[in-house]
C-alpha cells in the first residue's frame, strides 16, 4: 500500500546543512523533501514545478529577512504551511513571525528527532514550535490574567502549550478528545481566534492588552 507523502521544500542560506536536511528527510516515509534553495528568489522560480505542502524559511537570510517573505509564498499558494527556522529565539521574532501568518517557529540547531516532531504536529494540528519557544510562550502566559477561561480551560490551555496532543490532553485529564475538542473551540470562540498558531500568539498579547487597559 502506497503512503500518501507530505512534500517539503527547505530555504536556508547555510550549504554546510543542505545535506543534512535530505538526510533526515531519507528517513522519513511519509515526508519527502523536494529541494534545498538558499534563496527565496531560487525557491519561488522552482515553486510551480515542485508544489510544495510544507516550506520552511531561515529566518535571517542574505540580503533579506525570511519573515518578511513568508507573504510572498502566501500569494503563491495560500494552503501552504510555513515553519520559520532561525537561530535565535527572540521572543519579538517568534512574534513578528506568527503575525505574518507562519505555522511554526523552529530553534537551530535542527536535529532528526525535531524536524519529525514538526512535520508531525504541522500536519496533525496545523501549528508547531520548538520546546524553547513553547517555553518563552508559557513563561508569557504564567503572567497573563487567566479569568476569561474556565478552570478546565486553563488546564488544556497548559497541556497546549507544552505541545500536548488532543489525544494525549485527553489522557492526562480522563476526558475524551471530544471534550478536549470541545474546550479548545471554545477557547478559540473566547480569543475570536481559528487556528493553534493564532490562539498562542493572542494569548501571550492578552498581557500588553490587560496593561494598556
Amino acid at each position: 500500500m502506497s503512503i500518501n507523502t507530505l512534500k517539503s521544500i527547505v530555504i536556508d542560506n547555510d550549504r554546510s546543512l543542505h545535506n543534512t536536511y535530505r538526510q533526515y528527510f531519507d528517513m522519513f516515509l511519509e515526508y519527502s523533501l523536494a529541494d534545498v534553495y538558499t534563496s527565496v528568489e531560487e525557491a519561488l522560480m522552482a515553486y510551480d514545478t515542485q508544489s510544495p505542502d510544507i516550506v520552511f524559511i531561515e529566518e535571517s537570510l542574505n540580503g533579506e529577512c525570511g519573515i518578511e517573505c513568508i507573504e510572498r509564498f502566501r500569494k503563491k499558494d495560500g494552503k501552504v504551511k510555513i515553519i520559520m527556522l532561525s537561530g535565535r529565539n527572540d521572543f519579538d521574532l517568534v512574534k513578528k513571525a506568527f503575525k505574518n501568518n507562519a505555522n511554526g517557529y523552529l530553534s537551530k540547531p535542527i536535529s532528526e528527532r525535531k524536524l519529525y516532531n514538526a512535520l508531525d504536529s504541522i500536519k496533525n494540528e496545523g501549528a508547531t514550535m520548538s520546546n524553547d519557544i513553547i517555553s518563552l510562550f508559557i513563561a508569557t502566559f504564567q503572567r497573563k490574567s487567566r479569568d476569561i477561561f474556565s478552570e478546565r480551560e486553563n488546564q488544556v490551555i497548559d497541556l497546549l502549550c507544552q505541545g500536548a496532543t488532543y489525544k494525549s490532553i485527553a489522557e492526562k485529564l480522563f476526558v475524551t478528545a471530544s471534550a478536549v475538542n470541545f474546550h479548545v473551540q471554545n477557547i478559540y470562540l473566547k480569543l475570536d481566534v481559528n487556528s493553534k498558531s493564532e490562539a498562542l500568539l493572542k494569548l501571550q498579547q492578552l498581557d500588553y492588552v490587560e496593561k494598556a487597559a
